[in-house]
């Protein structure tokens, strides 16, 4: 999620009118809580897993925190940012905000970095104040919480001022960890060019770092280890011995990738590096040997010769690089789903079907299973593999691949897919195209529970088992069913347009995924000590055990931001009763809270909007309301 800052100027009136009818009495929150008068233009709100909204304005970046009648921080030294020049570092409290030529073009003009604590407000690193006149790299490290900076720093003497280096900085701290020169301050003889081609490895011991010369190993105090003449690469992994590394080079047309093997000395330990097709995005060192997923993309080529758009998955042997596999698997599209099991690789393509491969290479299902397209779920039941695609869904054996229910629940291909497991009658409810099938857990067979009929022809995008009965929900639609299918109550909220305005997100589960988003890199490997095994199979239905999982990630980093973090992820979330949806009120477009059970609405703010820009915090209990061009207006909605 992005995050947004704010210049708080005004403090809040709470004014509360009660409107009482024969149905229902609601809140009517006239003014928000807190006013935050930015001074310039808002281009972009982004509301951050760690709870803080960051705003960007014609100024730089705001921080607010609804519970602090100040902005949490505001930087505007950079000026007004472009949206590609701010990055959201995954599963962290940081923002790296960029600015100037990358490193293609170092040295021609000046490039700034700065990192924001936005939780705790803080800018950890300016590459203006430490004085860097150019910026190769800016890499946040996690789980150690460092900060890994490369490119020229305006240091000591006049050959220092002109040599790379690379600068290792403690986030917890604050402070510099160590740093050390790519190259010889005042070498002679021809130029070289140091520039860093990639993220940084840093191990307990010492750090490796990608450049256009090779690999070069530092200790943790910055002296010479070892170097070597593998250039170009991309990213690192080590296994869990941190005595072998994989070392991933993109070639020059993005059309293949290079996998080397080096190890804690340096040395090449495989005869020659592994080619595969396409770029990976997927790696994992197991004990039978190296999973490699890679996606081939012809980049839009007609040509009758051009790359299929497909994955690639293939098994590599750690020691010689060689394929274990005589025969690679069939993937006809791109791999949506992948897992590492005990027995083999189990994995959904994106495009329908799921298989399993042992780590010998043989078949471990009898069959290929032809599901729909787009794997929505793939989780472990009791029952075995449970899949739910956007046209049908089974439980198989996950030895076998044998169907668990007699066939498979088929729909037609439905614009939203929602699921859960009601535990008091044994079954699985899946709601797709208007259709509420409940599946029987112990016989598989199947039946239509009920209509939902919502209005707008929406689709339920939220199902869940509240106090034995059934919710389902939409962006404008509410209903409540008894366990037998019975309608108890349907709520329609007309929405207020189809376009130009922001819907808010849609229960818990929505907030918590977002908090265990990992880049392209991370999921392929890279830093995946970080957040565990992200190839593991997941219980389904298990939301709670996500929050949690976050909560234990986040608090195992130890650094404070972490910390309120994490504390975050333990709480209830403060909406897991109610939903918020923007409808058309009587007195103007407005936010309703509504109570999950009872269907009644809790409070009503009056956003007097048409196209009202808004960001509902589901775990806090908080709406912000683009008031103006220079206003955030901020409600508790607890």
């Amino acid at each position: 999620m992005k995050s947004g800052y704010f210049n708080l100027k005004n403090n809040l009136i709470i004014t509360l009118l009660f409107s009482v009818t024969s149905i229902v009495t609601a809140q009517k929150l006239e003014n928000p809580n807190t006013i935050y008068d930015l001074g310039a233009n808002i281009n972009e709100m982004t509301l951050t897993i760690g709870g803080v909204l960051v705003v960007a304005t014609n100024e730089g970046l705001v921080g607010i925190k609804p519970t602090q009648k100040e902005p949490v921080f505001s930087f505007n030294t950079f000026g007004k940012l472009k949206p590609e020049e701010t990055e959201y570092i995954p599963n962290s409290p940081y923002i790296v905000v960029s600015q100037g030529a990358d490193s293609k073009f170092a040295g021609l003009t000046k490039t700034k970095r700065a990192v924001i604590d936005y939780v705790q407000g803080d800018v950890i690193f300016n590459s203006e104040n430490d004085n860097w006149n150019q910026i190769y790299t800016c890499n946040v490290i996690l789980p150690q919480n460092k900060l890994i900076i490369s490119g020229i720093q305006k240091k000591g003497d006049k050959f220092e001022k002109m040599t790379p280096k690379v600068a290792v900085y403690d986030l917890s701290s604050r402070k510099l960890d160590f740093s050390f020169f790519l190259d010889k301050p005042g070498r002679v003889g021809i130029a070289k060019d140091f520039s860093v081609t990639g993220t940084p490895l840093l191990l307990k011991d010492f750090i490796i770092v990608p450049t256009a010369q090779g690999l070069l190993a530092k200790s943790h105090t910055g002296e010479d280890l070892w170097e070597n003449k593998i250039k170009k690469i991309n990213w690192m992994v080590a296994d869990a011995t941190e005595t072998e590394i994989y070392g991933f080079e993109t070639t020059t047309n993005s059309k293949n990738t290079r996998i080397h093997k080096i190890g804690k000395n340096g040395e090449e330990l495989w005869k020659d590096d592994r080619k595969v097709k396409g770029i990976v995005s997927n790696f994992e060192i197991t004990p039978n040997g190296l999973a490699v997923v890679s996606d081939k993309n012809d980049g839009g080529s007609s040509s009758i010769l051009a790359t299929k758009n497909e994955s690639e998955i293939a098994f590599l042997s750690a020691s010689s690089g060689e394929d274990i596999w005589e025969k690679a698997p069939k993937t006809k599209g791109y791999v949506q789903h992948f897992y590492v099991q005990e027995d083999g690789i189990l994995f959904g393509i994106q495009q329908g079907g799921i298989n399993k491969i042992s780590f010998d290479g043989k078949a471990l299902f009898k069959k290929p299973l032809k599901t729909g397209e787009n794997i929505l779920i793939m989780a472990q039941t009791p029952q075995g593999l449970i899949y739910i695609t956007s046209e049908d869904a089974n439980i198989v054996n996950l030895k076998t691949g044998d169907q668990v229910w007699k066939k498979p629940l088929k729909y037609k291909n439905s614009a939203s897919v929602a699921s859960t497991f009601d535990n008091s009658k044994n079954r699985y409810l899946i709601a797709a195209n208007q259709t509420i099938f409940a599946i029987d857990a112990d016989s598989g067979d199947v039946s239509e529970l009920a209509k939902t009929n919502f209005d707008e022809k929406e689709m339920a995008n939220t199902l869940e088992i509240k106090n034995n009965n059934i919710f389902l929900s939409s962006s404008q639609n509410m209903m409540l069913l008894g366990n037998n299918g019975d309608e108890i109550y349907h709520k329609y909220f007309k929405s207020p347009g189809k376009s130009g305005f922001m819907k808010a997100l849609s229960g818990v589960v929505a907030v918590a995924s977002t908090a265990l988003a990992v880049t392209t890199a991370a999921r392929a490997g890279a830093n995946r000590s970080a957040f565990g095994n992200s190839n593991d199979l997941s219980s389904y239905n298990d939301y709670g055990k996500e929050a949690k999982r976050a909560s234990d990630m986040f608090a195992a980093i130890g650094a404070a931001s972490f910390a309120l973090m994490s504390q975050r992820f333990k709480a209830t979330a403060a909406t897991e009763n109610s939903q918020f949806i923007l409808t058309k009120l009587e007195e103007g477009v407005g936010l309703v809270k509504v109570d999950k059970e009872t269907g009644e609405i809790a409070k009503e703010i009056i956003l007097k909007d048409k196209k009202p820009e808004y960001k509902v915090d589901e775990y806090g209990g908080f709406l912000y309301y683009k008031a103006s061009n220079n206003t955030i207006n901020a409600y508790n909605l607890k």
